[in-house]
């Protein structure tokens, strides 16, 4: 399959060539620069070539975008300089089902009795609308992907095995299964062989050996009857618990076996569709025959006789060469276990979706390089990171960034086919989440409050404001538990106002007295940060001191204690404006 997506036209004359002047600090130029020279070098005249696999064998998680992104934004920026690109993105839906993942709606045990098939025969968790397994979990990484901008070509890689597309490519395979073995024989432990086991591999065990070649699964070796880099699924069962038994080179006639089923035949491989090359031979086959110049792979391909140093040997047996393939580093949550996709319930892209606007989340991969690490935030942290965000944005509009950071934030903010949609007015993130936090996500307060927060400029429409309030409402409703939520006193605190000395009857009344005066977001916070200063005989534009910031804690933790029960909760100012100034007489009046 083929899709459109990835076709571009020669770049317009007023999209920028983004950053080739900082190439030492920004890493998606350097890469851009190497791949339009290797591609000229090794196919003069054709599009280039990137590549992205991804396995829909559960929830695509955030660490697998990174495998999308990093080519995505080298792609983005060969586009940008007027080169024709081709972004492949491989869904590996004809790999084994390993096993059953944990914790995904819809699924139990029985699903067991599935495992060894190809994941496109695989049931869908129920309820699902879509036809089978893979297809389940594309659907919500092909919406996220979109929404983030990525263009691509999609390869399915059923449709590829079982149309016959990569029949050539198999039988030279085969042909020349004495030179993969010897290639893959290199990297395989010396240890006596244990007795084969016609228990399926699972995931934990395949990835214990990646890198010692010990995976049957993964190298196609073992069987009396030789090496075979080509495995049948099963025409009975499904299954791959197969064993090739025989193959003639010259009929081209191979024997297998099932270990599940008991099953065996013997087909025609010129003919015959329902099987695959292994793992270690499938990936660099598909590197010569696409033409790929540059595909990143994860941390676990690194290691001696890993799928991409071992590929870059077999490639050659193919006619092919390696691509150019920055290893790339784990990609963590903030406040979460690390990610495995073996797992359900790991944080995906449309997940993040749900709570950040796709700039947000491009620029998180942009801004470091593929072999950094770096964590994605769902707890409290994704305030700090907005903010850090919207003081990015204020520099880049009053052209005081760095050149790199400006490389980084246009690659968020655009794509060669133009920028993404965006907040027309974007307030900070932390205050929309307070507001919809005291206000539950009733329309009407919201806006009242939004309104009040710049009475010279006030916000007269929610549309203003989205979407990034609904994906601060959809993150307080969906990651702050309940008992961090803000709910405001309906009656006062009479017990600790009748327990108020003199001087904090005094300070109260100092507040009331100004909130007329003062009521915008800024006015109170000069506000509630002056109170404090005039108790202690200063003016309200007073530099703090440590005695100051201590007497301010103590005066701001009265006001949360008296308004939400707590000693603390969303800023002051914000807080205010969204209880009302009526409200807060009746809950502070001392």
């Amino acid at each position: 399959m083929r899709g459109k997506q990835g076709q571009q036209g020669p770049r317009k004359k007023d999209e920028p060539i983004v950053a080739q002047s900082s190439t030492e600090t920004d890493w998606v130029s350097r890469f851009a620069d190497e791949v339009i020279a290797e591609s000229e070098r090794r196919a003069p005249g054709k599009p280039v070539v990137v590549a992205s696999g991804l396995s829909p064998s559960g929830p695509i998680h955030l660490g697998n975008l990174r495998e999308v992104m990093t080519p995505h934004l080298v792609a983005d920026e060969i586009r940008r300089r007027g080169h024709e690109v081709r972004h492949l993105i491989s869904w590996d839906d004809y790999d084994r089902y390993r096993k059953v993942p944990n914790g995904v709606a819809g699924i139990d045990e029985t699903w067991a009795e599935h495992i060894g098939k190809p994941l496109t025969s695989v049931p869908a968790p129920a309820g699902s609308p879509h036809a089978n397994w893979a297809e389940h979990f594309k659907a919500a990484m092909v919406e996220a992907l979109a929404e983030l901008g990525v263009e691509y070509d999609p390869i399915s890689q059923t449709e590829q095995y079982t149309s016959g597309v990569y029949r050539e490519q198999i039988l030279h395979a085969m042909r020349h299964r004495a030179d993969i073995d010897a290639i893959l024989d290199q990297y395989r432990t010396k240890k006596a062989p244990k007795k084969q086991s016609q228990k399926p591999v699972d995931e934990a065990e395949l990835e214990a050996a990646e890198g010692s070649g010990a995976a049957a699964e993964d190298d196609g070796s073992g069987g009396g009857a030789g090496y075979f880099p080509y495995k049948p699924y099963c025409g009975r069962c499904e299954k791959d618990l197969t064993t090739v038994t025989s193959y003639d080179d010259d009929t081209t006639e191979l024997a297998y076996t099932c270990s599940a089923c008991g099953f065996a035949e013997t087909v025609k491989l010129s003919e015959f569709n329902r099987g695959k090359l292994v793992w270690k031979v499938d990936w660099p086959m598909r590197w010569a025959y696409e033409g790929v110049i540059f595909e990143p792979s994860g941390v676990d391909h690194s290691s001696p006789g890993s799928s991409f140093q071992v590929g870059g040997q077999i490639v050659g047996i193919f006619d092919g060469v390696q691509p150019i393939g920055p290893m790339y580093a784990f990609v963590g949550i903030s406040g979460m276990a690390k990610m495995s996709s073996s797992k359900g319930g790991v944080p995906t892209a449309a997940d993040a979706l749900q709570i950040m606007e796709p700039q947000l989340l491009r620029w998180l991969y942009a801004r470091r390089r593929p072999n950094q690490s770096f964590k994605i935030a769902f707890d409290q942290e994704i305030q700090r990171l907005y903010d850090e965000w919207d003081k990015l944005e204020a520099k880049v509009a009053d052209g005081t960034v760095l050149p790199a950071d400006a490389a980084a934030h246009a690659r968020a903010a655009r794509t060669a086919a133009g920028e993404l949609p965006r907040t027309p007015r974007p307030l900070p993130y932390r205050t929309l989440a307070s507001v919809v936090d005291i206000t539950a996500g009733h329309d009407e307060q919201t806006l009242r409050i939004l309104g009040e927060l710049d009475p010279d400029n006030p916000v007269t429409s929610l549309d203003e404001v989205r979407p990034r309030l609904d994906r601060a409402e959809n993150w307080i409703t969906t990651q702050v538990p309940a008992d961090q939520r803000t709910i405001v006193r309906d009656e006062p605190d009479t017990e600790l106002l009748g327990s108020l000395d003199d001087e904090g009857r005094e300070s109260l009344r100092l507040l009331l007295e100004g909130l007329d005066s003062h009521w915008s977001l800024d006015g109170l916070t000069t506000l509630v940060y002056g109170v404090p200063k005039v108790m202690a005989g200063l003016t309200p534009d007073a530099k703090p001191t440590p005695e100051l910031k201590l007497a301010q804690r103590s005066f701001f933790a009265l006001l949360y204690k008296l308004l939400v029960s707590r000693e603390t909760g969303p800023r002051l100012p914000t807080l205010l404006l969204a209880v009302g100034a009526d409200r807060v007489r009746k809950l502070i009046g001392a």
